[in-house]
C-alpha cells in the first residue's frame, strides 16, 4: 500500500517550479482524475496511473520546454523505490517508461502507458492547446475529451485528490 501523501512530499521536496504552477500539483491532480476514467473503461493498472500522475512531471525545470524532465521524473520514482514505492519490477519498469517517454509516446501499445499519456494529454488546455484525437491511444478518452478539456481550460482543483496527498 503507498502512502501517497508521504510520496507528495518526498516529490515536492525537489520540485523547483511553484507548487501549483503549469506543471504542478493541481495538473498532477487532474492527470490522476483523468487517469482512472481511463483506467475504469481500459483496464489500466491504477496503481501506476497514480504514480504516474505524481512523478511525470515531477522534476522538471522549466515550465516550457524540458527536454529530459520524463527520464527525471522516472529516476526520483526509481530512488525512492522500496522506500515509499512498491511494485515489482514488470510493474516499476511500466511506470518508468510512461514517465520516460509521455512527451513523445505513441498512440499503441500496452493499456497503462496509453491511459498515463492520454491522461495527461487530456489536460493540454491548461496551456492553451486542444488535445487532437489522433494523438490519443485509448477509445475511451474520447468520451472523456470534452469533459477533461473544460476542467483543464478552467484550472479546476480536483480537491478530494489534493486533499489525499496533505495539499490544502
Amino acid at each position: 500500500m503507498h502512502d501517497w501523501a508521504a510520496i507528495t512530499a518526498a516529490v515536492l521536496d525537489g520540485y523547483v517550479l511553484p507548487a501549483r504552477g503549469t506543471h504542478g500539483v493541481v495538473h498532477w491532480a487532474r492527470v490522476l482524475e483523468n487517469g482512472l476514467r481511463i483506467a475504469e473503461a481500459n483496464g489500466a493498472d491504477r496503481e501506476i496511473v497514480t504514480l504516474f500522475a505524481l512523478f511525470h512531471d515531477s522534476r522538471r525545470v522549466n515550465e516550457n520546454r524540458d527536454d529530459g524532465h520524463g527520464l527525471r521524473g522516472g529516476e526520483l520514482a526509481r530512488s525512492l523505490r522500496g522506500e515509499l514505492v512498491h511494485l515489482g519490477d514488470d510493474r516499476f519498469e511500466l511506470l518508468f517508461e510512461a514517465c520516460r517517454f509521455h512527451t513523445d509516446g505513441g498512440v499503441t501499445g500496452d493499456r497503462t502507458l496509453l491511459a498515463c499519456w492520454d491522461a495527461d494529454r487530456l489536460d493540454l488546455g491548461r496551456v492553451g492547446v486542444t488535445p487532437d484525437p489522433r494523438r490519443l491511444g485509448t477509445k475511451a478518452v474520447r468520451n472523456l475529451l470534452g469533459w477533461a478539456h473544460i476542467r483543464a481550460v478552467e484550472g479546476h482543483e480536483p480537491t478530494e485528490v489534493l486533499a489525499t496527498w496533505g495539499i490544502e
